[in-house]
């Protein structure tokens, strides 16, 4: 039967421990120079409502590293744009490719997507969530410290769709989380609120980066205004900036702390020309990693669907 990721509640801890250890072999095989064609004869669909540098580019190179062929599709080359019905895009597309991964606003468009499709329906980023990038994140982590377990994470920034996917993360996994937020800009509630009903570690939200910061393992930030709040930036530099990253708040956490970033960043904003051309910082590992990330979940999402056919029951 057909998985979809469109948010990392759908996967398990055997889910993700899965993609992990994917992901790692298919990084290690590449730099050995192994070349792996899983997915010959496959097509990964590429829908973007959204611009994308990396999570585009790793996409294709993942599907193309594999043997198979991305196909990319503007969502302003749609007939969604003139009004058809998300279920009938996603009923057809699932007759013409093997899978799809779909990067916009809406996490109820991508829903309405995935309930109607026959293939695996990837987030590749929304306004509420971003599970992709947090999974190449958690992987980098494990290649830089041994594992996740017992490591304490601190979120530094906007309660943002990252930050959402890390809480996802932490629920599922039983990370140890800490988010440093301003007031009024914590993530969702009713997100929160979902996540520590699980049987999971800390997930503890504050409005002070200082404190949080006290003996982190890693340090995690993100641009102030995302996609579609460029008119809140001037507002948003004002409320954020005691929230930068920069050597004094590093310096709170423990000695061999990691520093990272989803990119594209924002030098002097969020974080500092220094700290981000430190030694601390991981950010070109983050991105290396959502390729082979990227080569994992489509390989296993794929190969899983063609090894276990099955349409959605609303088909």
């Amino acid at each position: 039967m057909k998985k979809d990721i469109l948010t990392l509640l759908d996967l398990e801890k055997k889910d993700f421990k899965h993609l992990f250890q994917r992901a790692l072999e298919l990084k290690k095989r590449h730099q050995k120079g192994i070349p792996d064609r899983s997915l010959a004869g496959k097509s990964l669909g590429l829908i973007f409502e959204k611009p994308s540098t990396r999570t585009r580019v790793s996409f294709e190179t993942a599907m193309v590293q594999l043997g198979g062929t991305p196909i990319f599709i503007s969502a302003k080359d749609t007939q969604i744009v003139r009004n058809e019905p998300v279920r009938d895009t996603a009923r057809v597309l699932s007759r013409y490719i093997d899978a799809v991964a779909i990067r916009t606003f809406s996490q109820d468009l991508l829903n309405g997507f995935a309930e109607f499709s026959a293939i695996p329906v990837i987030n590749a980023l929304t306004d509420l969530y971003h599970p992709c990038q947090v999974l190449s994140d958690l992987l980098t982590i494990i290649e830089l410290k041994g594992s996740f377990n017992d490591l304490k994470i601190v979120w530094i920034g906007d309660g943002n769709n990252v930050a959402n996917s890390w809480i996802n993360a932490a629920a599922v996994i039983d990370l140890n989380l800490t988010l440093a937020c301003p007031s009024g800009y914590e993530p969702a509630k009713d997100i929160l609120e979902k996540a520590q009903a699980f049987d999971c570690g800390d997930i503890i939200v504050t409005n002070d980066p200082l404190e949080a910061v006290e003996n982190a393992d890693v340090i995690y930030t993100d641009v102030w205004a995302s996609m579609g709040q460029e008119r809140e930036q001037t507002i948003r530099k004002k409320i954020f900036s005691p929230f930068q990253v920069d050597s004094n708040l590093v310096k709170r956490a423990s000695d061999d702390v990691i520093v990272m970033h989803c990119l594209p960043a924002h030098r002097g904003e969020e974080i500092s020309e220094d700290v981000l051309e430190g030694n601390q910082s991981v950010v070109w590992d983050q991105a290396e990693n959502k390729m082979h990330m990227h080569k994992a979940i489509i390989d296993v999402l794929i190969r899983n669907q063609s090894e276990n056919p099955g349409a959605p029951d609303s088909e």
